[in-house]
């Protein structure tokens, strides 16, 4: 084992909520993919995740809380906001909200915007984290920025190794992707961002028609908006049907000439979760030369891992 994952107990979560307390950076799970926490208002721990990530700090980050009544307290709320968390909270779903107030701490976390962006985990150990620092806790994901996030603890270390002062070892996150991003700061219900809660889900909730922005790659105002982004070292091709004879072929549903079929029976469920540590798999076998991925289809979790395999595929 390497000397800076720790299996969870009590004294691994209290020497955790002390690194975060202290200054220093935690990997942890969640219920997406590992994050790569600080404490939200210490600007210069925020500032050591964007230097570790090798991240721009116009991208702002994800702020993690544990309660839900504590969010009136954090950022500007209406009846609508609250009941959408009561509702999809804890769960793979961001929040993009006002900022309460003018807390110069929040403005590297927010890249200087004047909202900020909030979810609750589902994930226990996350949320003990978080309720044992005292402190929510600024979270992007724990891996090399543009390079695939990480769903281990293991995808953590061999990305960003000791750079991180602990990383809490949850197992295998069952999602797999990151979160959906909504902006609530509006009239209409924005998806800035396509994550494991699905496009349906939240209409069929809440009876509105979702819009989607993809934002402004230069200019994000949310996480993932990048035009290149969960990139593998090796080319991607992607709604490939005919790899070709140097490319490790990824498949999804009927795909039996696939080295690696992220869902054999076609389930969107099951090949998100199975995306990013395939796609590392992948990148890690030295005879091919890149990496191929069969058609997925755009509807429900579709719309995530096409949103991830097209930032993975961009070429710059």
């Amino acid at each position: 084992m390497t000397k800076n994952i720790f299996e969870y107990s009590k004294e691994n979560m209290q020497k955790a909520a002390e690194t975060i307390k202290n200054g220093g950076l935690v990997a942890f799970p969640t219920d997406t993919v590992y994050g790569l926490g600080a404490d939200v208002y210490n600007p210069k721990a925020v500032a050591n995740i964007f230097e570790t990530k090798q991240r721009p700090t116009f991208d702002p980050l994800i702020s993690h809380i544990a309660d839900i009544d504590f969010l009136p307290e954090y950022a500007q709320t209406d009846s609508r906001v609250m009941d959408l968390a009561r509702h999809f909270w804890p769960g793979p779903l961001t929040f993009v909200l006002k900022r309460k107030d003018k807390n110069h701490a929040l403005d590297l976390v927010c890249s200087g915007l004047p909202n900020i962006a909030v979810r609750m985990p589902n994930h226990p150990i996350a949320l003990e984290l978080i309720r044992l620092s005292g402190t929510p806790i600024a979270a992007p994901s724990a891996n090399k920025f543009k390079s695939i996030s990480p769903t281990t603890a293991h995808h953590v270390y061999n990305s960003l190794g000791d750079k991180v002062d602990m990383i809490l070892d949850g197992g295998r996150c069952t999602v797999g992707v990151e979160t959906t991003i909504i902006d609530l700061t509006t009239k209409d219900i924005v998806m800035l961002r396509a994550g494991g809660m699905s496009k349906e889900e939240l209409e069929e909730y809440t009876g509105e028609k979702i819009i989607i922005s993809h934002g402004d790659p230069n200019k994000p105002s949310a996480p993932g908006q990048l035009l290149k982004h969960y990139a593998p070292g090796k080319t991607l091709r992607i709604n490939v049907t005919e790899p070709q004879a140097d490319e490790f072929y990824i498949g999804f549903g009927n795909t039996p000439q696939a080295h690696l079929n992220l869902s054999p029976k076609g389930d969107l469920r099951e090949a998100a979760a199975n995306l990013f540590a395939y796609l590392r798999f992948a990148d890690t076998q030295t005879n091919f030369k890149g990496i191929a991925m069969a058609p997925i289809p755009e509807n429900d979790l579709g719309l995530a891992i096409n949103d991830r395999i097209k930032r993975a595929s961009y070429k710059e």
